[in-house]
């Protein structure tokens, strides 16, 4: 069983798999793997924050570069699940990085920026869908329209028990 908390601002972590995994955390977390969205000179070996493939515990991560490396997307694979986390604010995928994400399960993203967000969405058509706060906390009513989410709780965790949904899309908003 994968859970996914809320760690503040845009930061997820993820628990269940080898070792935990903190994605967009201000600084780097201890005790298990942080995945940063811009690259750092000089990382330690439980930070990714480039892009390229990676193999880590028996977790997979590809980062994803945009505007000429200076900002990173991840794609991981933790037991199986394939996990999409684009960079906030989103920026343009091109058809290539698309293809590079491939099938993804889940999609964690900032509900910010609902054109680019609805376009993401319809491109990747995953399973599970967890929003996050943009990085200044606000969280966009259009991309809550978008997704059906509009008067939905916030929650701060996400259990993923057994399988993925087998008919439509889970659509967590975390806050």
């Amino acid at each position: 069983m994968l859970t996914f908390t809320y760690s503040g601002k845009t930061s997820v972590r993820i628990t269940g798999g080898s070792l935990p995994v903190t994605f967009f955390p201000d600084a780097p977390v201890s005790g298990g793997l942080s995945l940063l969205p811009s690259p750092q000179e000089f990382p330690s070996r439980e930070v990714i924050s480039w892009p390229g493939e990676y193999d880590v515990g028996g977790i997979t991560v590809r980062g994803i570069g945009h505007k000429d490396g200076q900002k990173v997307s991840f794609l991981t694979e933790i037991d199986g699940i394939r996990i999409a986390f684009p960079a906030s604010p989103p920026e343009d995928w091109s058809d290539h990085d698309l293809e590079q994400l491939g099938d993804v399960h889940v999609l964690v993203m900032t509900a910010e920026d609902p054109k680019r967000f609805q376009k993401m969405l319809d491109d990747i058509d995953p399973r599970v869908l967890i929003l996050t706060p943009a990085a200044d906390g606000t969280i966009d009513q259009d991309v809550l329209k978008a997704c059906g989410a509009v008067g939905q709780e916030q929650a701060s965790e996400y259990k993923m028990k057994g399988s993925l949904p087998q008919e439509g899309r889970d659509v967590v908003v975390f806050g």
